[in-house]
């Protein structure tokens, strides 16, 4: 109960932009919405009051935490030591408020700064012409690729900088493209790493493999660790890819990275879940062993074989699991291979059908949990930061620091916004602006982000919403409106254009809405254009 409510305000203060510490007991209440998530069913009968009682004990216990505790525990070899504080910790991290871990987590990244003032960034080199049109014609070709192969030689402390900050962060290295004259960094290098991500996740690349269940809306979209041996060079890969991970960490930049759950629970060492993770992974293999598993008698189990053997005649490619009835099954990447030693010359009968089925589920567990993959991309991110910070974070945490949420709250974007050069917020065309802003879907949104700032997510979270003395906004934050350059032309007949290393839109005083939503749409239609500057 007490996880259910830390996930609740963990929600709660994401959706309301502010710290846990700032919410008040009275502000803790559980609307209809809230009690029909499956997640909050254990709370739906607790009276509000101790809701807000147990919130209260729960907000007392992270600040104690995050203020005295946590800095003082060591985090390492938590395996090795089953009754550490650590490992306790490890056990009880569901009661540690997000904000409690990103906070020390923070603190850690910057005490653990490797390179120094007086040390010039690392450079990459990257041709925009490898990847006209978005199609590259070979792997090496990938900026993933090219970067690889310049920071091969470069030691990991050198990338291993403090956490991005203020109008001009520092950044692991900077990236300059062939041919550009760029001003600022900011700009390329989220090119970059939104770039890489869309690389990683198309056929360019091996690494990653869409999960079988992609057809599921749920996991439309989502990817896995391609599970098969590794050569040398594909381990390197992994290790650079576990760099970025730590690397976007660090400069605060949301990585656009679709994985399923299994990854983010493997990485952070928790054990996949026999029957969920498989469903969310692999439905077709999922419905197929629940089948033999649920058979009651010979006569069942002659039926299911038979009905396999109708649909593998019917079919010539069939999609899914090659239904046979020996023990042997394919693999997520097609590969058919025996479960068993000789599993080509047993057949499946009623003694050893759960075998069978347990062998299959055995095998998809391993596929997912593919230790060789993440033990490479483990390696890489522990160059970048120190592992034992994931001691306490669940994996939708891990995945919630790497990788930000696909969502664009408007009225934070609109809270962390300045009007320059004498604009003003009431000004006509910048309520046009914000009224078009609320027309567009969440894709279109996100498009927008990407024109504006050259990243795709943006963070929820800056430090200035707590009105402390440190006002410094999360870069790209903020966001900053500004008239166009010249003054050349009607308004309605010019275009949109940005400073992405600024976060900042130079917007002409278009005279209609209609006007505005066309040329918003005309730019983020060439965003991706990688010569459009």
């Amino acid at each position: 109960m007490d996880v259910a409510l830390v996930q609740y305000i963990n929600r709660l203060c994401r959706h309301l932009a502010i710290t846990p510490a700032r919410l008040h007991p009275h502000e803790v209440y559980l609307d209809p919405a809230d009690a029909a998530d499956p997640r909050m069913a254990c709370l739906s009968n607790v009276p509000i009051e101790s809701l807000r009682l147990r919130f209260a004990l729960l907000q007392s216990l992270n600040t104690t935490l995050e203020t005295f505790f946590l800095p003082l525990v060591e985090l390492r070899q938590t395996p090795m030591y089953a009754h550490s504080i650590a490992a306790l910790l490890k056990e009880a991290k569901g009661l540690i408020i997000y904000d409690t871990k990103v906070t020390v987590m923070n603190r850690v990244l910057n005490a653990t700064v490797q390179r120094t003032a007086d040390h010039a960034a690392p450079e990459i080199t990257l041709d925009p012409l490898e990847i006209v049109g978005g199609e590259i014609r070979a792997s090496e070709n990938s900026y993933f690729c090219q970067a690889a192969r310049q920071l091969a030689s470069v030691p990991s402390s050198q990338l291993c900088v403090k956490l991005a900050s203020g109008g001009d962060p520092t950044y692991a290295f900077n990236i300059r493209f062939t041919g550009e004259e760029v001003h600022g960094t900011s700009g390329s290098f989220r090119h970059f790493l939104w770039q890489v991500c869309k690389e990683l996740q198309s056929s360019s690349l091996s690494l990653l493999l869409l999960c079988p269940s992609s057809a599921v809306n749920k996991n439309k979209g989502k990817y896995i660790l391609t599970p098969s041996p590794i050569t040398y060079g594909e381990e390197q890969l992994l290790h650079f890819l576990g760099q970025l991970l730590g690397i976007a960490i660090r400069a605060d930049v949301p990585l656009p990275l679709d994985l399923l759950p299994s990854f983010w629970k493997t990485l952070v060492g928790e054990p996949l879940d026999p029957d969920q993770d498989l469903q969310e992974a692999d439905i077709l293999t999922y419905n197929y062993v629940k089948k033999f598993e649920s058979i009651n008698d010979e006569s069942e189990l002659e039926a299911l074989c038979a009905e396999i053997a109708s649909q593998h005649l019917a079919t010539e490619s069939p999609e899914g699991p090659k239904p046979c009835c020996r023990f042997t099954y394919l693999t997520m990447t097609g590969e058919e291979v025996e479960l068993c030693s000789r599993g080509r010359h047993i057949p499946v009968a009623w003694e050893n059908k759960d075998i069978y089925a347990a062998a299959i589920r055995s095998l998809r567990l391993r596929e997912l949990q593919n230790m060789e993959c993440v033990t490479a991309v483990r390696a890489g991110l522990g160059s970048i930061i120190p592992l034992q910070l994931l001691t306490t974070l669940s994996p939708l945490e891990m995945e919630l620091r790497t990788c930000g949420l696909p969502y664009i709250n408007l009225e934070f974007l609109k809270a962390h916004t300045m009007y320059q050069v004498g604009l003003m917020e009431t000004d006509q065309h910048i309520e046009l602006f914000w009224g078009a802003l609320e027309m567009f879907t969440q894709e279109e949104l996100c498009k927008f982000i990407k024109f504006a700032c050259n990243q795709e997510r943006i963070p929820f979270t800056c430090p200035c919403k707590d009105g402390g003395p440190d006002t410094a906004h999360v870069p790209p934050y903020p966001m900053k409106i500004a008239p166009p350059d010249g003054t050349a032309g009607p308004p309605d007949s010019r275009y949109i254009r940005v400073e992405t290393c600024m976060f900042m839109i130079k917007l002409p005083q278009y005279s209609s809405l209609e006007t505005m939503l066309e040329k918003l749409r005309c730019a983020i239609h060439y965003r991706e254009d990688p010569l459009s500057g």
